[in-house]
């Protein structure tokens, strides 16, 4: 069983060497104790993610493409990005300690995660990958509906977020904009999944990596239209009317649970 949690550890310093060899003098890091590198590669990574895809994601929609996806005068300004900015990046460095939490228990045996794909066969893998992520949706739909429905937890920690409730405050820079405390929340059942299903540890790393993706994809304002994804469409909706559309991924738990209302129906009712 050591020399199996050995794979763990292997991979984690991989990855610590490949961004903390790349961007910092070893001398900066290399003597940190295991744990506290892997926090500091989290962070950089974080961080990196969180602005490359946000510019790029901005630079794309509100100039590139100016007046295609979004109308002018719903462009939020440079303000109102700079304060999601300013409080997503006072909540990052909380941000990063559950990822580096996730790998702690994983490097010590306490979850249910395996190292390589061949030790359980492609078809187990696609299986436990599929639980795994229907465990996550049921977990966010909850645990943001909560932060909803109990009234310190949105005053004290899910307001922060929802400041941002029309269309032109909204941006892909609002997706980490939050309290550390209530992104962490949103993010414990990526953690949780682990000790209920066997689960990939390369595919559990990159999920996690993807909600920076996700969440600036969700804040956009821009309808996708593809069912039965959670997009944009519907997640401006839920910073609008603050009762409907609490998914992640799909639209399945909202319209398992009565919370869905769909921007096609929105739309109809203004015309």
């Amino acid at each position: 069983m050591e020399d199996y949690l050995k794979l763990f550890v292997e991979e984690t310093s991989f990855y610590n060497r490949l961004v903390l060899g790349t961007l910092l003098p070893e001398s900066w890091w290399a003597p940190l104790p295991h744990m506290l590198q892997g926090w500091l590669r989290n962070y950089i990574g974080g961080v990196l993610l969180y602005f490359i895809s946000g510019f790029l994601w901005c630079f794309y929609i509100y100039h590139l493409k100016r007046n295609v996806y979004i109308p002018k005068d719903a462009i939020p300004s440079n303000k109102a990005m700079l304060l999601q900015i300013s409080v997503a990046m006072k909540a990052m460095p909380w941000y990063c300690a559950l990822p580096t939490l996730s790998e702690y228990m994983i490097e010590n045996g306490w979850t249910k995660c395996f190292a390589r794909i061949s030790d359980v066969g492609w078809p187990s893998y696609v299986l436990n990958a599929a639980i795994y992520l229907v465990i996550v949706e049921f977990g966010i739909y909850w645990m943001h509906k909560l932060l909803h429905d109990i009234k310190p937890l949105y005053k004290y920690l899910h307001a922060t977020h929802h400041i941002y409730n029309k269309q032109n405050t909204l941006s892909p820079f609002a997706g980490l904009a939050f309290h550390p405390l209530d992104g962490i929340l949103q993010a414990v059942p990526h953690v949780l999944a682990l000790f209920l299903v066997p689960m990939h540890f390369t595919t559990h790393i990159a999920l996690i990596f993807l909600e920076a993706l996700w969440t600036a994809n969700i804040h956009d304002c821009i309808h996708g239209k593809v069912w039965p994804v959670m997009g944009a469409g519907y997640h401006t909706i839920h910073h609008t009317t603050y009762r409907h559309n609490y998914g992640h991924y799909t639209i399945w738990m909202d319209w398992m649970f009565g919370t869905l209302r769909d921007p096609a129906e929105e739309d109809a009712k203004k015309m």
